[in-house]
């Protein structure tokens, strides 16, 4: 049965708790966490606890660090997130973006040693839910993606986030990977033996494959456009740009280092987060007023099927939010049995049996 929202999240917290992460730190990863369930990454929530756990095991994330500030101007800082897990340290990182930009107009936060931080939208809402305007990036753990004509894996997914204030509780929130299709999707044709369309996966040799099991025979996923054609070139430059501000600007391991999550101690993940003040060019009111009209506008858009209205950016996660609020967050039983695995092993107690 899904579990309450305040179940799943204290679940989370137990974990993290008996892995030795500080409560207060503990209590702030389990509501990043959760809050992807909620919406319905489920990707970047409760499934990323096996994947945590070994992790730890193996030294590469330190539960019980903190982030430190070692660089820092009137609109920027530069923070070090001393190995640990990445969501204190992006969520200390847009704390100060926020601070600096209600001061001055603009605050730019680069982060290195750090690890998977969850979901970029997170963040990106903390500056939107202050007045104002977040975008944030994220290098990544797993290389997987070849750049366009490439036959050798170069990226991650390389995610971007960006959020506008409009209406209140719908502000514009773009959260998406510079891949063709969240890995996930993947993994979903593989569990059902459908064939993946076109434009997904490539095989080693840099061939246009449907096989879902691909990557594990050593293919790889496509930046987002799939094919030349479908002009693939672009997520390969986004996924650039990604891995230019979140680890070129901050000091973190470059995706193309040999070097890359080998460091002793640390995944060296890096993070960019920047949030501006609309104010600095015109009214924030106004500005709210006018992303609101620009959005009411878009869902407005006479639909190509009347029974599936046009969305904006943030509106299904919205939508899962609110579902997944009343009847539960749900979790697949194989990962569940894996959660609970890791649970009973570190000491903590497990409360999403009833």
């Amino acid at each position: 049965m899904p579990a309450p929202y305040a179940t799943h999240r204290r679940q989370l917290q137990l974990i993290l708790e008996a892995w030795g992460m500080p409560a207060a730190a503990a209590a702030s990863t389990a509501e990043i966490m959760s809050w992807a369930d909620l919406h319905g990454i489920d990707t970047h929530g409760i499934s990323m606890v096996p994947p945590y756990d070994e992790r730890r095991r193996l030294g590469k994330i330190d539960m019980r660090a903190a982030p430190r500030t070692t660089r820092e101007t009137a609109v920027s800082a530069v923070i070090d997130g001393s190995g640990g897990l990445g969501h204190a340290n992006a969520r200390r990182g847009m704390e100060l973006a926020i601070e600096k930009a209600k001061a001055g107009g603009i605050g730019i936060v680069a982060v290195h040693n750090s690890a998977h931080f969850g979901a970029c939208g997170f963040y990106a809402l903390m500056a939107v839910e202050a007045g104002l305007i977040g975008m944030v990036t994220t290098s990544a753990s797993g290389i997987q993606v070849a750049p366009t004509y490439g036959a050798q894996a170069r990226f991650g997914t390389d995610p971007i986030a960006f959020g506008a204030p409009g209406k209140p509780g719908e502000p514009f929130l773009l959260d998406m990977a510079t891949t063709t299709v969240a890995a996930g999707k993947i993994r979903n044709k593989a569990n059902e033996n459908l064939p993946t369309p076109p434009g997904w996966l490539v095989t080693a040799e840099g061939k246009p494959s449907t096989d879902p099991r691909e990557v594990s025979k050593g293919g790889f996923m496509t930046p987002l456009g799939g094919t030349p054609e479908g002009s693939s070139h672009k997520g390969y430059g986004l996924s650039a740009m990604v891995n230019i501000l979140s680890s070129a600007l901050s000091g973190a391991t470059m995706v193309t280092d040999p070097m890359h999550t080998r460091k002793p101690g640390t995944m060296d993940i890096g993070h960019f987060l920047l949030a501006l003040d609309p104010g600095l060019f015109r009214d924030p009111a106004e500005f709210r007023a006018e992303v609101a009209a620009f959005c009411d506008a878009l869902r407005a858009t006479r639909p190509v099927e009347p029974g599936r209205p046009v969305m904006v950016a943030g509106d299904p996660e919205r939508r899962t939010a609110a579902q997944r609020m009343e009847s539960g967050i749900p979790v697949g039983p194989n990962l569940l049995a894996k959660v609970r695995e890791v649970a009973v092993a570190s000491g903590a107690a497990w409360i999403m049996d009833g």
